[in-house]
């Protein structure tokens, strides 16, 4: 019976330990990172999208729109920077290069907004059904990214919230020195101006 005493607060121990260790917040930083990475994953995932789907709006607004070669090779060079431009999840807690992702990205808007924009002077290309079904795929994937960039803010706002207050701050500072907080959206400061398109 004394033999057994000590092995059942051993085992008593050892559970209270680890519920202590489950409940305590040493998964947050690690599962937070992870989610927050995914999110940058949707947010790409969506950028992609819209790419893709540029030449064949290009091409449809072409077969109208032959005198209108800048905006076109706007939207075409826009797109081509865009998508040289790269962040992987190991660079998200570099701001710089999120910006510059992000410039790339809201030069492209800009683009495609004066495309649009163009398509207003074509009536035989507002009625023709490619370019409907192309505007409106653009349009839904303008809505996916912005909903991903929301989520993805979310998502770094928690995990670097996390970094800084108790009791993730423990764990950042103990097991955790390698996680970074990381970088944020920002509206650029065009964002706050309507857009202006010239003929």
């Amino acid at each position: 019976m004394t033999l057994l005493l000590p092995r059942v607060r051993a085992a008593a121990f050892a559970v209270l330990a680890l519920f202590v260790l489950s409940s305590c917040g040493y998964n947050n930083i690690p599962t937070l990172e992870e989610q927050a990475k995914a999110k940058w994953a949707d947010v790409q995932n969506n950028y992609q999208r819209r790419a893709d789907l540029i030449p064949n709006l290009v091409a449809t607004v072409q077969g109208y729109a032959k005198q209108e070669k800048d905006v076109l090779t706007a939207v075409v060079e826009a797109r081509a920077k865009a998508t040289q431009i790269k962040v992987d999840a190991s660079q998200l807690s570099d701001p710089a290069k999120l910006k510059q992702f992000q410039d790339a990205q809201n030069q492209l808007t800009g683009a495609l907004g004066r495309l649009i924009a163009v398509s207003e002077a074509y009536p035989d290309l507002k009625s023709n059904q490619n370019f409907l079904a192309l505007q409106s795929q653009l349009e839904g994937t303008e809505n996916r990214i912005a909903v991903a960039r929301r989520d993805y803010i979310e998502a770094v706002r928690v995990y670097n919230t996390e970094l800084k207050t108790f009791p993730g701050l423990l764990w950042a500072a103990t097991f955790f020195r390698s996680y970074k907080p990381m970088a944020e959206f920002t509206a650029g400061e065009d964002a706050q101006k309507p857009p202006q398109v010239k003929f």
